[in-house]
């Protein structure tokens, strides 16, 4: 298994992965030292991480390989379904796995998502419109929608 560090807007995230595919990808609460070669299998993550960054990719194209329980992975696989720039309520996402009772087991399928922002767990609010919780922070769950939003915030000065 290969891995590396590398620095995003916000913060150090580490990615994990070999031949089979990115398995881990997961934004870290510390400063840490940049890798300075990266593995010939994360170098397309590395690049796909940066365009998303810069604002010219709205989609990633990798080889996923989440480690997770067979109900996971089903919830993982229908948030890749959520379109860049939309969100969807937790029941929405239920209701389209199938059974709007597994609303807490679909939340917490999400919490436990290993691939930030390539599967998009960020772009689940509330049926409220509230953000809800975020391994990564409210903070960051709100910077990443408003990344997405095809209405960016204008400053005033």
């Amino acid at each position: 298994m290969e891995n590396c560090i590398i620095k995003s807007p916000l913060g150090y995230t580490k990615i994990v992965g070999d031949e089979e595919g990115v398995c881990e990808v997961t934004i870290l609460n510390s400063e840490e030292k940049e890798t300075d070669i990266i593995p010939v299998e994360l170098e397309d993550c590395v690049t796909q991480l940066k365009e998303y960054f810069e604002g010219t990719r709205t989609e990633f194209d990798l080889i996923l390989n989440p480690q997770g329980t067979t109900f996971q992975n089903k919830v993982w696989k229908q948030l890749q379904q959520i379109p860049f720039g939309k969100t969807f309520s937790y029941l929405e996402l239920s209701r389209q796995l199938g059974d709007i009772k597994a609303i807490r087991a679909v939340a917490n399928a999400n919490g436990k998502n290993p691939l930030w922002i390539i599967i998009p767990c960020h772009r689940v609010i509330g049926s409220d419109g509230s953000l809800t919780g975020y391994g990564g922070g409210l903070y960051r769950k709100q910077w990443l929608l408003e990344h997405e939003s095809p209405y960016k915030q204008q400053t005033l000065f």
